[in-house]
């Protein structure tokens, strides 16, 4: 289906017929590429919003904005509800998108994240994207209390749920963009098939060329590409021991992550660089070290496919917004 997430409200067809089923209708509306036209070719993903006091929010999301980034994205782990974030990072801005990256799909049925999704479309029309992810079993079942299934099979019965949706709320008529978290063939698959398209994360641009030969067109007009990469771009990043702490810091979840080591053996490493903070090698891969080398980063990843590149830039500590260097990059790479 044609169109780009600035025409979210044009999603129905006035010509398409009126006997056309919810779910067919749930369907043809999350397969509106959420795309470059309005993310813009580069983003920002950031976790370190949860260290904020929601008082705070308006501030420092309004200098975001005015620096000129497409969209903003951040994940759901322990900290704050996705939609109820995204709310208020909608409505602490007045221009760039917000995309969840990602909301659990174990944290609400697909009857609320449905119900949710519609009503922030309503209040921020065209500035919202849904994306969706399976994320992994110690957080689903240690924090969450509920059984991890298998991924592809937990996401397919999750869109069938969603497409089975209503819009029961007078003027929440239309379903956001969704993208899914994918990182195998099988998940981008699902993703080019039943949704605008897919949002990877920790991944090479080779990876962002495999995924875009799998979902299709390119990354102006196919559907949605939007791979996070992470920066350490602080002054004084020549000093080695500053990259490598906050890359250390970065990776040292993650590299306890089956679906992410999973990722990682997929794109040429092995268990010697799992451990945890990862390996030199790993690190060098996965988090560039100042501007220049970040802005080259983001061109890879823009000219193996990528429709938009998130830089999640990486400050001292994951709860601190690396303010001053937001500033930075946006002086780099908004050109």
């Amino acid at each position: 289906m044609s169109g780009t997430l600035g025409a979210m409200s044009d999603h129905v067809d006035p010509t398409a017929s009126t006997t056309a089923s919810s779910a067919d209708r749930a369907h043809a509306d999350r397969e509106t590429p959420a795309g470059r036209a309005h993310l813009g070719r580069v983003g920002l993903w950031t976790g370190s919003l949860e260290g904020l006091a929601p008082a705070q929010l308006p501030d420092v999301l309004g200098e975001l904005d005015d620096q000129g980034w497409g969209s903003l994205w951040f994940g759901e782990a322990v900290g704050r509800e996705a939609f109820t974030a995204a709310q208020m990072y909608l409505g602490a801005t007045r221009r760039m998108a917000i995309g969840t990256g990602i909301a659990n799909i174990y944290g609400r049925d697909a009857s609320a994240a449905g119900a949710a999704a519609r009503t922030l479309e309503a209040l921020h029309p065209g500035r919202f994207v849904l994306g969706l992810g399976v994320s992994h079993a110690p957080l689903v079942e240690r924090h969450r209390g509920h059984n991890y299934g298998r991924p592809l099979s937990a996401m397919r019965e999750y869109l069938d749920a969603l497409d089975g949706t209503r819009a029961l709320a007078a003027g929440e008529d239309t379903m956001p963009p969704v993208v899914l978290a994918a990182l195998g063939p099988k998940m981008l698959e699902l993703a080019r098939d039943r949704t605008a398209g897919a949002h990877p994360y920790l991944t090479l641009p080779e990876h962002t060329a495999q995924a875009r030969e799998i979902l299709g067109g390119t990354g102006e007009s196919g559907p949605a590409l939007v791979v996070e990469h992470a920066a350490v771009v602080a002054d004084g990043v020549d000093d080695d021991e500053l990259w490598r702490s906050r890359a250390h810091d970065h990776l040292n979840v993650y590299t306890g992550l089956p679906n992410y080591r999973n990722s990682w053996t997929r794109q040429g490493f092995d268990e010697s660089d799992y451990v945890r903070g990862g390996s030199d090698r790993l690190k060098s891969a996965l988090v560039t070290r100042g501007l220049e080398a970040t802005r080259a980063r983001v061109q890879e990843h823009l000219d193996a496919g990528a429709s938009t590149v998130l830089v999640q830039v990486l400050g001292e500590n994951v709860l601190v917004p690396p303010v001053a260097d937001w500033r930075l990059a946006a002086q780099a790479l908004l050109d």
